[in-house]
């Protein structure tokens, strides 16, 4: 066999780079970087087909890795979930809490409060759906969390509302866990309108129907 004169000579063009085939998998990552575009490619899938109908197989190809680098990170999708729930969960709580250490006006504080959370619910990677509307909602380990997450952030507002009006902690504790669920609530349901309803408008109407009633509660004399 003639050997390719073009190897050796110092001026020979390199052959041309045949381009990567879909489906390839992806070049080796520092393990937070995996862990993330792992996450990141769960969250698809999980948004669009629920926690049951979802199948790490998905998951591994839309994240263009092999199974075994999955099962790596995340032994099981239950844990690859949860994973991806408490990123989300931890994210709402710093947002929820930002926004109500934001000020010490309560005025302001309700409406950073409900702006924030409309916020989050508008948020283009559809988070809302895996903290609100999973499919896991009575697994314990699901469940408790979202538990910690509603009395956390409800216990924020009533140790405000209890240092600024005469009611006990227990009653204020009711009020916060109130405004807590009529910001949830309000801001899922204008997610509906398909953005019919602009979303300042939309939280500052919540928010003025929420600081009428608390400002009304008696001051500390």
């Amino acid at each position: 066999m003639v050997p390719d004169a073009r190897a050796d000579h110092p001026n020979a063009e390199a052959p041309p780079t045949s381009p990567r085939p879909a489906g390839q998998r992806s070049a080796r990552l520092p393990r937070d970087e995996r862990r993330a575009q792992l996450l990141s490619a769960a969250q698809e899938v999980f948004v669009a087909n629920g926690y049951h109908g979802a199948a790490m197989d998905e998951i591994a190809e839309t994240a263009h890795v092999s199974k075994p680098v999955l099962y790596q990170h995340f032994p099981s999708k239950r844990e690859l979930y949860l994973a991806l729930l408490d990123s989300h969960l931890t994210s709402l709580t710093a947002l929820m809490m930002g926004a109500l250490n934001s000020t010490t006006d309560n005025d302001e504080r309700v409406q950073a409060v409900m702006r924030a959370y409309f916020q989050f619910i508008a948020s283009d990677d559809q988070a809302h759906r895996l903290v609100f509307e999973s499919d896991l909602i009575n697994d314990p380990d699901v469940s408790s969390r979202l538990e910690t997450f509603n009395r956390t952030f409800a216990d924020a507002i009533a140790h405000v509302i209890a240092e600024d009006t005469k009611l006990p902690h227990l009653e204020a504790e009711l009020l916060g866990r109130g405004l807590a669920g009529m910001a949830q609530v309000s801001a899922r349901y204008w997610l509906e309108t398909d953005g019919n309803l602009d979303l300042n408008v939309a939280s500052d109407l919540i928010y003025r129907l929420a600081w009428r009633g608390i400002s009304r509660f008696p001051k500390e004399s």
